[in-house]
Parts: structure tokens; C-alpha cells; sequence
């Protein structure tokens, strides 16, 4: 069998990185056009096919690869395995096959490449949960496969991504506590561990503002190391009556600690969570959420990557076929969830006793 000719191929013929190449062959900026012209002769000599054109040759069923990051598969299933699962069953209805790959924390450190991506097999890539900037930046050089990211977006990266709204889904949980009463909230989630726990905040941030409740930065609590892996969660010194967690998984892992610590859910202390999903048996609260809407998702996940490797995510507009290409990778829809209540949140007085929240009290 005839070997495939790979980016890199054209790169070692030239003497110029993978990336100039992949940018050359792409339309984008940052190439002169003599050496476009050279690359272009080059890989037409060589006989390069991209993998979108020869999936569009007539390949029926499609091989879509999938990577998690470890950092989200616990001892039992997780929000993202939940998203896996829907995602292998809609697959099934579009005629394509999805190996499943897990992502080490050393893997990514040392950027090795997914076991399914060492052939010519697989069509596109699907990254379920944010991962590291450069390890997704050498996965796109290293294999040139379409990508798709689910449930989060990378500032720079020519991918696709689809989204819940984490902004307006954290705002309409905190808008609720407000509503029930609570001025004192608190946000758990590290917010530099990655982009959904920042939007949260900002969601977070402006349901505050816009109630004219001050934000309080020793109630912004940290739940994971900047890397992403959960750790304990620290009560603060002055506790307030509510905490917004950035997920069930946190929100279930608070309720545990505040327990041990003689306070009640939600009797004495309120939790909202994110998500709607939680292993059975993990939290006795069933906790008040926001329920992403996972089968909307992974349908436009799937749609969107499809589109990419059977017709390149090409649309001929007014610009070129580059341009037009080079926009479809980089689309971001964003899903709407819903508010679910539950059992976790507690019903104050509008106005409280006095009117004030203790952040007002302490500053």
C-alpha cells in the first residue's frame, strides 16, 4: 500500500516546519507567495490529498476519534463520560465509529500522540473538556485532522467548538439565589483552571452587579489546582448563605464538607450547582442546577465535524474556498441549557433582616 504523504513529509522536503506548510496549503497569512507556490508544486508532486478530500471521495462510514483528558474521569462516571455515551449513540445513527482514547497527564506533557491517530483511519478528531493549549496545538500539526471541541474554545486555534452557556447559565443560577432572598453568595471554582469555570465567574460577577450586591474576593473559593485537578475545598472565615459551585461534582464534594462541619443543607447554607448531572449515591441533596443540554451538543458536535471531513467545511462564498474553509473551522455555537430546581436552596427574607449582606458589613 502506497504510503500517505503527511504535512510533515512536505515540511522535511522543504526544510521549513509543519506549520508554515499546514498555513500555506490553508490560505492563511504569514507566507510569502513564492514559497506558498513552492509548498503547493511540492505537495502536488508528492501526491497530498488532504484527509477531508479523501473522505469525500466516497468513504461511507466515518472514523471519528475521541479524547478526554484523565483530569475529568473520576472512580465513577463523570459529567464527560455522560457526554461520551450520548455522543457513541447519536454516532451510530450517522454511520460513523468512535475510538476513545484517554488522555495521561504525562501524554500530555510529553505530546504523545492518541494510539487511533497513527494511521490513515481516522477522520477527525472530537476533545471533549478542555486540555492544554500546546498539546491541541501539536495534535492539529501532527495529524492535520478536522477538530472539534466540546464544551470549550481556544483563543488562536483554527477548531470548531460548541458550548453550553456557562455566562448566562451561571447568571441565571445566582439571579435565582438573589431572587430566594441571598445577597451573601459565594463562588467555588478555580477560575484560571480553565474557560467554562472563568465564564461561570463572569456570569457570576454580573448577576451580583446587577443587584448591587459588592463581590467579595474571599468568596471566590478554589476547588481544583491550576491544572485542573480537583483538591479540598476551604471554607472562608466569614460564611455566607449561599455558594454558586461550578459544578454538581463540586457542589456534592461542598455539601460533604460543610456536613462535616455541622452545617446544613439547605437549611443553615444554600448550594447551587452546574451540570444537572451527578453519579447516583454521591450526595443525598438533590442539588439545584443548571442542566446542560448534552444531547444538543454532541448533535451539533457530530454535525459540525462531519461537515468538515466529507465536504471540508467548505461554502463558496464571495471569498475564496481557503477563506470560506478556514471560517467553518473556526465556528462556535453555543447550546442553551435550563434552570433545574431541586432541593438545595433555601427561601430568605427578600430583604433579610436588615437589609445588609454581611460583605456589606465588613468592608
Amino acid at each position: 500500500m502506497k504510503k500517505e504523504v503527511r504535512l510533515a513529509d512536505i515540511a522535511n522536503r522543504l526544510q521549513v516546519s509543519t506549520v508554515t506548510v499546514s498555513n500555506a496549503l490553508a490560505g492563511q497569512k504569514g507566507v510569502s507567495e513564492e514559497l506558498r507556490e513552492r509548498i503547493k508544486q511540492t505537495a502536488a508532486q508528492m501526491g497530498y490529498q488532504s484527509r477531508a478530500a479523501a473522505a469525500a471521495s466516497g468513504k461511507k462510514i466515518l472514523t471519528i476519534g475521541v479524547i478526554i483528558s484523565e483530569q475529568y474521569l473520576g472512580n465513577y462516571p463523570s459529567f464527560y463520560w455522560k457526554v461520551y455515551q450520548t455522543l457513541a449513540v447519536e454516532a451510530r445513527d450517522q454511520s460513523c465509529v468512535l475510538p476513545f482514547e484517554v488522555l495521561t497527564k504525562e501524554g500530555e506533557e510529553a505530546l504523545t500522540l492518541p494510539l487511533f491517530t497513527r494511521d490513515s483511519k481516522t477522520d477527525g478528531l472530537i476533545v471533549i473538556g478542555e486540555i492544554s493549549s500546546r498539546y491541541l496545538q501539536f495534535l492539529k500539526n501532527e495529524t492535520e485532522l478536522p477538530l472539534v471541541f466540546v464544551d470549550f474554545q481556544k483563543k488562536g486555534m483554527s477548531a470548531s467548538a460548541v458550548l453550553t452557556n456557562n455566562f448566562y447559565g451561571m447568571y441565571e443560577m445566582v439571579n435565582y439565589l438573589i431572587e430566594n432572598g441571598h445577597r451573601d453568595i459565594a463562588y467555588v471554582g478555580t477560575i484560571r483552571a480553565n474557560n467554562s469555570i472563568m465564564d461561570r465567574y463572569f456570569g457570576y460577577l454580573k448577576a451580583l452587579t446587577e443587584a448591587d450586591i459588592p463581590a467579595c474576593p474571599e468568596w471566590v473559593i478554589k476547588d481544583r489546582d491550576e491544572t485542573g485537578y480537583l483538591t479540598d475545598i476551604p471554607l472562608p472565615e466569614r460564611m455566607p448563605t449561599a455558594f454558586a459551585c461550578n459544578s454538581d461534582l463540586t457542589a456534592s464534594a461542598l455539601i460533604k464538607i460543610l456536613a462535616g462541619k455541622g452545617y446544613r443543607v439547605p437549611g443553615d447554607i444554600s448550594v447551587v450547582g452546574f451540570d444537572n448531572y451527578l453519579y447516583e449515591g454521591l450526595c443525598d441533596i438533590k442539588i439545584t442546577s443548571y442542566e446542560v443540554n448534552v444531547t444538543e451538543m454532541v448533535k451539533a458536535a457530530l454535525t459540525d465535524i462531519i461537515s468538515q471531513v466529507r465536504e471540508d467545511g467548505c461554502v463558496r462564498t464571495n471569498g475564496t474556498e481557503e477563506e470560506t474553509r478556514e471560517a467553518a473551522r473556526q465556528r462556535v455555537q453555543i447550546i442553551t441549557g435550563r434552570l433545574v430546581v431541586k432541593d438545595s436552596v433555601r427561601v430568605l427574607s427578600k430583604q433579610g433582616d436588615d437589609g445588609l449582606a454581611l460583605c456589606d458589613l465588613h468592608v
